[in-house]
C-alpha cells in the first residue's frame, strides 16, 4: 500500500487555464490552478482529468505525472468518475456545462464538487445546481476565490471591527481588456467583483439602474447601480452592536464601474466608511483614516495610515484546504457554497435582464 492509498483522491473536468496551463505563468502566486492545488496539498493525491482534447490531455498527464503517481486522463466524464472513484471532483468547464457535471456527480455521490465561477450561465440552471445540494449528499464549491484570499478576509475583518466607523458606499471598478465587450467581463469577471463585495458585506446586491455605455459595446465605461441588503440573520455577526455593516438600518448604495479601451487590467473595491475608506483589489490593499486637517482649520482629512498587506494570499490552497475539510466533515458550510455562487448569479441575472 503506498501513501497516496490513504489520500482523498480528486480528478478535474476541464483541463484548460485554470484547471493547469496558468500554473506555468511564471508571475502568479503559486498554486494558481486546481490541479496546482491538489498536487501541493499533502491531504490530496491527483488521480484523473478529462477533456475532450486530446492535446490537452497530453499536456496535463506529463505536467503532473510523477514517479509516484502516474495521472490517468479521459475524453469521458462519467468513466473517469466510475473508474477513479474522485471524492472531489473540479468542474473547470465552460458554465453552460456546469449543471450536467454537477447533476453527474451527485448522481455518482461525488462528496465534493469545487465548480468555476460563473456557477451557470443561465439563472435557471444556477438554482438547479443549488437545489443540488439540498437534494443529495454532494456538498459543492463554487470558486469565488477571494473569499480564500487572505488580504480579502484581513479587509473583511477590519470593516467589520468598526474602526472605520459605519459603511457609508462602495465603488468597485473592473477593465479587463481593451476590446472585450463590457458584457463579457462583467459575466466572467464581474462574478469576482461582485461576490467579494457581498463577501466583504455580508450583503446581497439589488441592482436598480444603469448608465453610460452599452453593455454590448467594445469601448467606453457603464456604471451599474445597485443597492447593498442585509442578509446576516441571527448571528453574532448580525448581533454585534458595533458592527457597522451588519446594523445598518439602510441599504447601502453600491455602484460598479465596468470599462473598455484601457490598455491595463484594473480590479478594485473602495469601501467609504463614515471615519476613513479601504481600497482592496490587485495588487492594492490601503486603509486611510479621518485626523485633523493639515489643510484647513476645522476641517477633517484622510490619511493612509501605511497598512499593507504582504505575502501569499493562498487563495487556491485555502479553497483546497475548504474543500478537504468537506470530504471529511460532510455536515460542514463551505465558504463558498453554491448558494453563494446562485446570489452572484441572480445579480448579474438582473442587470443583464433589465438591459
Amino acid at each position: 500500500m503506498s501513501d497516496n492509498d490513504n489520500k482523498i483522491r480528486a480528478a478535474i473536468a476541464g483541463l484548460g487555464r485554470i484547471a493547469s496551463l496558468l500554473e506555468d505563468d511564471a508571475l502568479r502566486e503559486k498554486p494558481c490552478t486546481h490541479a496546482g492545488a491538489i498536487s501541493a496539498n499533502k491531504d490530496c493525491v491527483l488521480a484523473a482529468g478529462c477533456d475532450i482534447d486530446e492535446e490537452r490531455r497530453r499536456l496535463f498527464a506529463e505536467r503532473w505525472s510523477t514517479n509516484d503517481n502516474k495521472v490517468s486522463v479521459y475524453d469521458d466524464a462519467a468513466r473517469m468518475i466510475e473508474e477513479q472513484k474522485p471524492q472531489i471532483l473540479v468542474i473547470a468547464t465552460h458554465p453552460d456545462s456546469h449543471y450536467h457535471y454537477c447533476r453527474l456527480a451527485s448522481v455518482m455521490k461525488i462528496p465534493v464538487v469545487i465548480c468555476e465561477k460563473p456557477l451557470s450561465d443561465k439563472i435557471s440552471t444556477a438554482r438547479k445546481i443549488a437545489r443540488l445540494t439540498e437534494n443529495s449528499g454532494t456538498i459543492i464549491i463554487t470558486n469565488h476565490e477571494r473569499r480564500y484570499s487572505q488580504d480579502y478576509i484581513k479587509a473583511k475583518s477590519i470593516l467589520n471591527e468598526g474602526k472605520l466607523g459605519n459603511l457609508i458606499a462602495v465603488r468597485a471598478v473592473l477593465y479587463m481588456g481593451k476590446t472585450n465587450p463590457l458584457v463579457n467581463q462583467f459575466w466572467h469577471d464581474g462574478t469576482h467583483l461582485a461576490d467579494a463585495v457581498m463577501f466583504l458585506t455580508g450583503c446581497t446586491i439589488k441592482h436598480r439602474r444603469k448608465w453610460g455605455a452599452d453593455l454590448k459595446s467594445r469601448n467606453g465605461t457603464a456604471w451599474l447601480e445597485g443597492d447593498l441588503i442585509k442578509t446576516i440573520k441571527n448571528s453574532k455577526e448580525h448581533n454585534a452592536k458595533k458592527n457597522p455593516i451588519s446594523n445598518h438600518q439602510s441599504p447601502i448604495p453600491v455602484i460598479f464601474e465596468i470599462g473598455a479601451g484601457r490598455d491595463h487590467l484594473v480590479f478594485e473595491i473602495e469601501f467609504s466608511c463614515e471615519k476613513g475608506r479601504l481600497r482592496i483589489g490587485n495588487g492594492v490593499f490601503e486603509i486611510w483614516e479621518s485626523i485633523p486637517s493639515p489643510y484647513a482649520e476645522k476641517f477633517r482629512s484622510l490619511k493612509n495610515i501605511g497598512e499593507t498587506f504582504s505575502g501569499p494570499t493562498g487563495y487556491f490552497a485555502n479553497m483546497l484546504r475548504d474543500a478537504v475539510s468537506c470530504v471529511k466533515d460532510p455536515a460542514r458550510v463551505p465558504v463558498s457554497g453554491a448558494v453563494d455562487g446562485l446570489k452572484v448569479i441572480e445579480y448579474l441575472n438582473g442587470v443583464k435582464k433589465w438591459h
